[in-house]
């Protein structure tokens, strides 16, 4: 977009209704929706210091009129940032409810707390339609995102309510939320340090050449670090106990996406081994959509698993010792591995409007326990065919779905099954760990 001149203008600096007009203006193609109130309606922290803007935070200042303003650099960068952003509207994370509330540290540096705030308008606006809850004076943007807008809301058995966000909007705003965490750390780091050498009456401000008063710092945003196996071969159950865990967790980006901070420690619930640090986003694509116990959905969201970003998933399960020694997945994943890959061939087609498509819902269920392969057995069938069939595809031992796993391994990811089986790994004990239970009871952890 071509460089205008903004009214309000001062030394780059920009008023705060000019802002909204100027970030409305060039994000108006964007895939992500965006508010008009990004600087000047709740829970805008303009009169803070700051304000928030996809995941990227913009200084705000003073003027010696005592008029806020933002440098409009910054806007324009934030918003080049936000229209660079896909956003498939299709792919949806669940953000709630979950039994008892999302798993969210409670940490007063971070007054985002996204999923608390939209849970909590949901619930109190529960019993209207989404068109009368955009009457109501309820913060409807986050970080300037305007999430009612794709906000996706499914209702079962007429009753049960459950709210989903487009994937590339979590992981905005999980962004938004662990930059301002940084932010307001450093803005404290920077205002201790100045008390010590500057006079007490006046601590937070600070004047230019110009008589502006800046009320916080641009101190840039904190790079998240690279995971680099600091924490492999550690059991989940004790480090998960350790004072301090959850701080060194959000201090890595995304184990598997390498973009989004990371907010909980994946470990493998059959081997109790840490995986990595990962994404709320990404820990929720993984978590398989149980049924029952042993008894889950394939959805469509496997491509993604075990087609689009395959390379990156199995490197991310083999962190588990467990699994790469054994050349296998955890039981839920290798079902649905099997279910979707080795038995997608057996799945009967039906005509539609463009050629055919897929019989109904793949589901597959299990017998047995992987700790005792022999009496394992996995169960491939297709629910809620179109012509009324119900029909089991195949009935597939778990010794021979874990070699038709390994040679699929071999083909699909070699550098994988290279670093994989029981002489590339030492030390590992010899007889399996039993599976460990979730400790979070939130229903957010990973298999």
């Amino acid at each position: 977009m071509s460089e205008r001149v903004m009214p309000g203008r001062t030394h780059g600096l920009i008023t705060l209704g000019a802002a909204d007009a100027l970030w409305v203006d060039l994000t108006a193609d964007s895939a992500v929706p965006t508010a008009s109130g990004a600087f000047t309606c709740s829970p805008a922290r303009a009169r803070v210091g700051y304000v928030l803007l996809g995941g990227h935070v913009v200084a705000t200042v003073r003027a010696s009129g005592g008029q806020w303003s933002v440098p409009e650099a910054e806007v324009r960068r934030a918003a080049a940032e936000l229209n660079a952003v896909g956003m498939d509207r299709q792919d949806l994370v669940r953000i709630g409810p979950f039994r008892g509330a999302p798993r969210q540290e409670c940490n007063e540096e971070t007054p985002l707390r996204w999923r608390r705030r939209i849970t909590g308008e949901l619930q109190e606006l529960g019993g209207r339609e989404p068109a009368a809850r955009r009457e109501v004076g309820w913060p409807y943007h986050l970080a300037g995102i305007d999430w009612r807008q794709i906000l996706v809301e499914q209702i079962r058995n007429g009753t049960q309510r459950t709210w989903w966000l487009p994937r590339a909007a979590v992981r905005l705003l999980d962004a938004a939320e662990h930059a301002e965490t940084h932010w307001v750390q450093a803005a404290r780091t920077r205002l201790a340090s100045a008390a010590v050498t500057e006079p007490p009456s006046h601590p937070r401000q600070a004047r230019d050449a110009g008589g502006r008063q800046e009320t916080s710092p641009e101190v840039p945003t904190a790079s998240l670090r690279s995971y680099d196996k600091e924490l492999e071969g550690q059991l989940y159950s004790v480090l998960s106990r350790k004072p301090g865990t959850s701080r060194r967790v959000a201090g890595w980006a995304c184990a598997v996406c390498r973009t989004a901070p990371a907010t909980v420690l994946d470990h493998c619930h059959e081997h109790g081994y840490v995986r990595a640090p990962v994404c709320q986003s990404c820990n929720t694509q993984e978590r398989p959509d149980h049924l029952y116990s042993n008894d889950i959905r394939v959805a469509n969201r496997y491509t993604r698993l075990f087609h689009t970003d395959t390379d990156d998933w199995l490197r991310h399960w083999h962190r588990c010792p467990g699994c790469r020694a054994r050349t296998t997945l955890p039981l839920p994943h290798l079902a649905a591995w099997t279910a979707h890959i080795a038995c997608r061939s057996l799945r009967p087609t039906h005509r539609a409007a463009r050629g055919r498509r897929p019989c109904g819902v793949l589901r597959v269920s299990w017998t047995g326990s992987q700790n005792a392969p022999r009496s394992c057995l996995l169960t491939v069938a297709v629910d809620f065919c179109p012509s009324g069939e119900h029909r089991v595809l195949a009935r597939v031992p778990y010794r021979e779905a874990t070699e038709r796993f390994r040679a699929w391994l071999a083909e699909t990811a070699p550098a994988v099954a290279a670093a994989a089986g029981p002489d590339r790994l030492d030390g590992l004990p010899a007889e399996f760990r039993p599976v460990i239970a979730d400790t979070s009871g939130k229903d957010l952890e990973l298999f």
